[in-house]
């Protein structure tokens, strides 16, 4: 299995368990307040969002991982979204050394 496909069941994962923040609003709250510490951001969304949510990103120190596009993440999580926090440092530290291997 892929990296890219291990990584779409882990956010589907952390969906089911209850430990993904998704939409605009909540996931920017959420950075700001420090509960999330990794993003997902559709690779294929709107340039003010990504700009926004990069730049929010940067400051509070939040990965982002651009690899999906918005119906894959949409796919993944079952729910239609363009953003996607999770919230759990578990399934953070596995998607990341998943990203950086």
């Amino acid at each position: 299995m892929d990296k890219k496909q291990q990584l779409f069941n882990l956010a589907g994962l952390a969906k089911r368990a209850g430990k993904t923040i998704t939409g605009e609003e909540l996931v920017t709250k959420a950075i700001q307040n420090g509960r999330v510490k990794l993003i997902f951001l559709a690779n294929d969304a709107a340039s003010n969002l990504t700009k926004k949510m990069i730049d929010k990103s940067k400051f509070y120190e939040v990965v982002v991982c651009q690899t999906f596009s918005e119906s894959e993440l949409s796919q993944a999580i079952g729910q239609h979204r363009k953003v996607v926090g999770i919230a759990d440092d578990g399934f953070v530290k596995k998607m990341e050394s998943l990203m950086t291997e």
